[in-house]
């Protein structure tokens, strides 16, 4: 099920995560949920009208089981460029392994075993990259490839797992599932004071904030 959070901006509600499509200037899908989530991808692509033939990008905030796990369902059908921060990225071309000294990378190794990777050209992207309207913001500590995306065009954020939502207010990623956690809130910081404003907040979990997005993120930023 596909809920349009404004226009040309839609979150599919997967199994404890959200992934979301972005009517850009191509169709661009949003991380990609967890191995089980493909029905659930396939159907909100349909409520929203689009094919997954039609999606023209991929951009991840972070490598995750729960972020990329749809990935390799989608494909053959799916043909587009996924982009990731580049220590994510490497990880997801099967260049290199999550560390196992740190408890967020081994925790990665474990999940790792019930993830295929996709068939698909995965480019690295960069601070400051354009990608359609969007602009990458280098966010690392839940990973260290971690990537906020924001359009001042469409008035949104992507912002990962950088940050969760619970009763309309935003909160840092947690010691658990973070590589990094002072890297984390200096994450939030910087994206605070370098990206414009924007009013909707997509979040990886919790529920998106249709309004108030980076007046959220400030709010935030001045209490950690």
């Amino acid at each position: 099920m596909a809920t349009e959070l404004a226009d040309g901006v839609w979150q599919f509600e997967l199994r404890g995560v959200s992934a979301y499509l972005v009517d850009d200037d191509v169709p661009t899908l949003v991380d990609a949920g967890t191995p089980w989530d493909e029905t659930a991808i396939r159907e909100g692509l349909a409520d929203a009208g689009v094919d997954v033939e039609d999606i023209g990008r991929v951009l991840l905030t972070h490598y995750d089981l729960d972020h990329v796990g749809t990935l390799a369902a989608l494909t053959p059908e799916l043909d587009a460029t996924v982009y990731a921060g580049a220590f994510d990225a490497a990880i997801l071309r099967g260049e290199r392994s999550p560390p196992w000294r740190n408890h967020k990378g081994a925790l990665q190794r474990l999940t790792g075993l019930l993830t295929t990777l996709p068939n698909l050209d995965i480019e690295a992207v960069d601070d400051g990259e354009r990608l359609g309207s969007f602009t990458a913001f280098h966010t690392p500590g839940h990973t260290p490839g971690h990537v906020a995306y924001v359009s001042e065009e469409l008035d949104v954020a992507l912002l990962g797992d950088l940050v969760s939502e619970s009763d309309g207010t935003l909160d840092p990623s947690e010691w658990l599932i973070s590589y990094d956690t002072d890297r984390v809130l200096n994450s939030i910081r910087e994206l605070s004071a370098r990206a414009p404003p924007f009013e909707v907040a997509c979040v990886g979990h919790g529920d998106p904030l249709a309004r108030g997005g980076s007046e959220a993120l400030a709010a935030l930023a001045a209490r950690i």
